[in-house]
Parts: structure tokens; C-alpha cells; sequence
């Protein structure tokens, strides 16, 4: 048997990797990471699928995949000694679907487990099962898989235009992408788009330099395809810049709510 044959689907992925990739597509296991890292090709890009620390580190922008359960994906970052340095990252990181819900404090998925799953807790909030009385009403199948609608927010944090995120640069509000899950983030003050399906829900959150998107955007054709060059534009400078936006506009939120407050 020849030694190539041998070799694990991972080390397959790493075997032609470019050396001078500036995207790393972290490698958690899932069986999603060709289909990403295909995208990204397709756009001409670099990309590395790798878990080593170093290189996941010194990359210029990062995405988390993932599919499958909350606690298989979160087993394979601790098992991976990936976990802190995740949450350390200072360049932009995007995850995608399970990866976008990876980024949430915790995860009710709970896959058998008496107990909810922890997640990475880089963006403060929960994520939940779809409403299935909602569903039922509806006639809505679970899971949610196909096609819907994005509506994006107002979450600005250092976009071009001051209603959209950079992440969503050209992508014109109601445009379809494709779904496949279950659980999802709840609408909140870290929704960058969403959507609705039985009830309205995150289809991205972000936070800082993280973000992520619930949608598969690599199974999204020309809309994905904009989504993901939106992300490869980013950069370090680019999400500092959306940092110090952001706290600023928590700021003047602060001496807003102060100034009412006094007035009463």
C-alpha cells in the first residue's frame, strides 16, 4: 500500500498547504473544512487548514468552522489546547455556523449531557433550540435548511456606511443565504444581521474583532462569495479601529442613560 494512502483526511488537507497563507482555517475535525477552504480558493485566496498554535496565532485573519454538536466542537478545542488561545486572538475571526455559535458563552445543546455546554464566552449570549411550538404553528420543519432572508442591523462597529458591518459591505438588505441548523443566538445587542424562521434570530453576531455568521456563506453562491472577500479585505488595524468605535459609542450610550437619569 502506497504511504499516501495512509494518510489522515487533516494531513491530506495540510499536505499542499501555501506557506505564505494569511488565512488560517482552524482544523477542529468537522467535517466541513474542504468545503470552506474551497470557497476561499475560489476567491483566489491563501488558506492554511491547520491546528497548530503558532501559525493559528501569527495569521492575518482566522475562521472558525464547524458542524455537527456544541460539545463534540468544544471537546476537540480543549483536546486541542486551542481554547485560550482563541479567546486571545486579536486579528479578525469569523465563525462559521457551529463556529459562529462556539463564539456564545453557552450552548443548550446539550447532546445527552445532563448540563449545558460551555462555549468560548467571547460574546455574551446563549444559544438556544429554534422555538419548536413556533415551528409547529407554523408548519415549520426542524431543522431550519434552505434558503432565507438577511436583514441587516444597525450594529455598525466601524463599518463604511454607519448601518452595516464590514462583513456586509455590497450585500443588499433581504438577500438570501442558505441555513442549516437548529439552534441559534437570540436577537440582541451584538446582531449583525437577521433572520426569521418561526421567530427572528441572529444569522451573525459579532463582537470586537470576532464575528460570526450562522449561515453556511460557502454554500451561499455570489452572496456568500462577497461575504467571505468582505472578510479576506479585514485586518488587524481595521478591527482596532471597529474596537475603539465601538467603545466609544458604549460611552456616549453611558453619558446618555447618565445624563436622562439626572434629569429625572
Amino acid at each position: 500500500m502506497q504511504q499516501d494512502t495512509l494518510l489522515t483526511a487533516s494531513q491530506q488537507l495540510t499536505a499542499n498547504e501555501p506557506s505564505d497563507a494569511e488565512t488560517v482555517i482552524i482544523d477542529t475535525g468537522c467535517a466541513n473544512l474542504n468545503s470552506v477552504r474551497f470557497a476561499f480558493e475560489r476567491l483566489d485566496a491563501k488558506v492554511l487548514v491547520t491546528d497548530d498554535k503558532a501559525k493559528i496565532k501569527a495569521a492575518k485573519r482566522v475562521v472558525l468552522p464547524g458542524v455537527g454538536t456544541a460539545g463534540a466542537a468544544m471537546a476537540s478545542l480543549h483536546e486541542k489546547g486551542l481554547v485560550e488561545l482563541i479567546q486571545g486572538l486579536t486579528q479578525p475571526v469569523l465563525g462559521v455556523c457551529l463556529g459562529m455559535q462556539m463564539l456564545a458563552a453557552i450552548s443548550k445543546e446539550r447532546g445527552g449531557k445532563g448540563q449545558d455546554c460551555e462555549c468560548l464566552g467571547i460574546i455574551p449570549t446563549d444559544i438556544c433550540e429554534l422555538d419548536t411550538q413556533l415551528l409547529k404553528a407554523e408548519s415549520l420543519p426542524l431543522p431550519h435548511m434552505g434558503w432565507n432572508q438577511l436583514k441587516l442591523t444597525t450594529n455598525s462597529q466601524g463599518a463604511n456606511s454607519p448601518n452595516v458591518h464590514p462583513l456586509f459591505a455590497g450585500i443588499e438588505d433581504g438577500s438570501y443565504v442558505y441555513f442549516v441548523h437548529s439552534y441559534r443566538a437570540p436577537l440582541s445587542e451584538f446582531t449583525l444581521a437577521e433572520c426569521s424562521y418561526g421567530e427572528g434570530f441572529s444569522a451573525a453576531i459579532g463582537k470586537g474583532n470576532f464575528m460570526g455568521v450562522q449561515f453556511h456563506p460557502e454554500k451561499s453562491a455570489a452572496v456568500g462569495a462577497q461575504i467571505l472577500r468582505n472578510f479576506l479585505q479585514m485586518d488587524e488595524l481595521q478591527m482596532n479601529k471597529a474596537l475603539v468605535n465601538e467603545a466609544l459609542q458604549s460611552s456616549s450610550a453611558d453619558g446618555q442613560a447618565g445624563a436622562k437619569k439626572a434629569d429625572q
